[in-house]
């Protein structure tokens, strides 16, 4: 391994779905999940470079969770970075947080260079959709984004998983990935894509570029075939730890809430 100096470390969480106090969401309060995150970021990873949000942040896009969430994330002993999912609301995430977090996109995009990396987050959300949409302009900004950083790996995170997982929700994943898989292949260091959405941890090589998912701080699902239907879970809550030197990138999972308790719905 490098210099522990110049060694990077990122904590992901995904899929946070934050209610308001005293809500839950499918039998579980999200709002006591995230704090048992943070208060595994507090015990282990203090010392780690950032922790970036990955989409999800709140169950319905209501201003209340997302102050909830605000304060939530006060105790984070990190600088807390954040992109959106499907179940949050732009123009009312804006309002909480600041309209600063607004790309030149117009969506909730961002880059941040460090220990040699460069680190890009991007707003798949679609208002009023499911799946993830990556739009022209998002495109145009990543290959720029990715033309600035020739010279050193690149680690994408965004809530959306582009491959198929061969699982049922294939059907709410980006569904048109091409120009996404394009822009990705004018760099040649793409370390990894890292993803959330599916509540499930998988990893896969698609299009020769390395893919990764966790399975985020709500409910976790099981994996379903054609003989063996889907279960959702309680556990384990999960959050993604990113290390990278010069040399590799290595993902690893910290499951911050253990068990996997099924849930009827």
């Amino acid at each position: 391994m490098g210099d522990e100096k110049m060694t990077l470390r990122i904590v992901v969480m995904s899929d946070l779905h934050v209610v308001p106090e005293g809500q839950m969401s499918l039998t579980l309060d999200t709002g006591k999940r995230l704090e048992q995150a943070v208060d595994a970021v507090i015990a282990r990873y203090g010392d780690a470079d950032m922790c970036i949000l990955a989409g999800d942040l709140s169950d319905l896009g209501d201003a209340a969770a997302y102050e909830r969430l605000k304060t939530i994330i006060a105790r984070m002993p990190i600088p807390v970075h954040i992109t959106l999912g499907n179940h949050d609301d732009r123009n009312v995430f804006l309002s909480v947080f600041g309209e600063h977090h607004a790309a030149e996109t117009g969506k909730i995009d961002k880059i941040i260079d460090i220990k040699g990396y460069r680190i890009i987050l991007l707003d798949s959300a679609e208002p009023g959709r499911v799946d993830g949409v990556i739009e022209e302009r998002q495109i145009a900004w990543l290959r720029t984004r990715l033309a600035e950083a020739i010279d050193r790996p690149v680690v994408v995170v965004l809530h959306h998983n582009a491959n198929a997982l061969h699982i049922e929700s294939d059907n709410i994943r980006i569904l048109e990935p091409q120009a996404f898989i394009a822009a990705l292949k004018t760099h040649p260091d793409i370390r990894q894509i890292i993803a959330g959405h599916v509540h499930l941890t998988s990893t896969a090589i698609w299009h020769g570029l390395p893919f990764t998912t966790l399975s985020g701080g709500h409910y976790s699902v099981s994996v379903d075939q054609p003989s063996v239907p889907m279960r959702w879970l309680s556990g384990p809550g999960q959050m993604a730890v990113v290390i990278g030197t010069p040399e590799s990138t290595t993902v690893l999972f910290d499951d911050f809430i253990d068990g996997n308790a099924e849930i009827f719905r």
